[in-house]
């Protein structure tokens, strides 16, 4: 593990863009920018596609350290290239540190969640992801009821696979979010944090992980997860609010900082000239970054 990027995701101000949208998800961030299904006639062109969107982020002027403090990749992205470097060495390069989706999708709802597909290939993702310089990873279950025990499914899904990410010296973000539309959000979030804390007190020192998890309805509901001595960083995610709203229930929630997807590149189109891209950009990362530092 790279003990400089630790400390930075540990310490540091700023926000985690969430730039990993799957196979499953890009057809509508693709769209949302502007670049409709008929732009491309495969699978591999849709990838090509979104990877010169990410590019095109990642490489503004106004995409910087000074907010960022890492980034959030597909696999297909780990394994192309930003100005001739593997995407992930271009971030460290501009110090920001690089992490990766290793999950395959959600499971059919059962118990009122989804859990995460089987993953094979996980222990060669993990190697593959050493070779590239990622230093963690993330991986998504959904919550829709506060079922007991779909719930602590879920969570000990998600540890359980932790645990092997970081045997592999990745550092895991854990992201068992709770559908915003959920009759009963809160009740989710109260059975979602006792379990949490039943794994976090479980691990040794040696084993740290990252949360991202939903803005809760109760803020600074998950106060004892943001100071657990085992949790680098809890981030948010905006999990379809607008990036107006979900700034303002961020800012009600001490010591989680962003990580956002769709809330940051919600203004972003291909028909864009370099300067409106920019501009529209800075506006997005300038006000991700304020909720996440400065709290109500």
């Amino acid at each position: 593990m790279n003990k400089s990027q630790f400390d930075r995701m540990k310490n540091g101000k700023g926000f985690i863009a969430a730039l990993d949208q799957s196979g499953g998800s890009t057809p509508k961030a693709l769209a949302a920018y502007g670049v409709m299904e008929d732009a491309y006639s495969n699978e591999d062109e849709m990838f090509d596609q979104v990877h010169k969107m990410r590019t095109r982020i990642i490489t503004s002027p106004v995409f910087s350290s000074m907010s960022i403090l890492g980034v959030i990749l597909f696999e297909q992205t780990m394994d192309s290239k930003v100005e001739g470097k593997y995407t992930a060495d271009y971030l460290a390069d501009h110090n920001i540190v690089p992490f990766l989706k290793v999950d395959k999708g959600l499971a059919e709802k059962k118990n009122g969640v989804q859990l995460m597909k089987p993953n094979p290939d996980l222990d060669e993702t993990l190697r593959r992801a050493n070779e590239r310089n990622i230093f963690g990873t993330k991986m998504r279950s959904v919550i829709h009821e506060p079922n007991e025990e779909g719930i602590k499914e879920v969570v000990d899904q998600q540890f359980e696979i932790g645990k092997k990410i970081i045997a592999a010296d990745l550092v895991p973000i854990i992201e068992p979010e709770v559908d915003i539309h959920s009759g009963d959000k809160e009740k989710c979030e109260e059975i979602l944090k006792a379990e949490i804390l039943k794994h976090l007190n479980e691990l040794s020192e040696d084993e740290n992980v990252m949360l991202k998890l939903t803005i809760p309805t109760k803020a600074n509901a998950y106060k004892d997860l943001v100071e657990h001595p085992r949790v680098v960083r809890v981030v948010a995610l905006s999990g379809g609010y607008s990036r107006a709203e979900a700034n303002e229930k961020l800012k009600e929630n001490d010591g989680m900082i962003a990580s956002f997807s769709r809330a940051l590149a919600e203004e972003l189109r291909f028909s864009q000239s370099a300067e409106e891209f920019n501009i529209a950009l800075k506006s997005a990362i300038d006000s991700i970054y304020d909720a996440s530092v400065n709290k109500k």
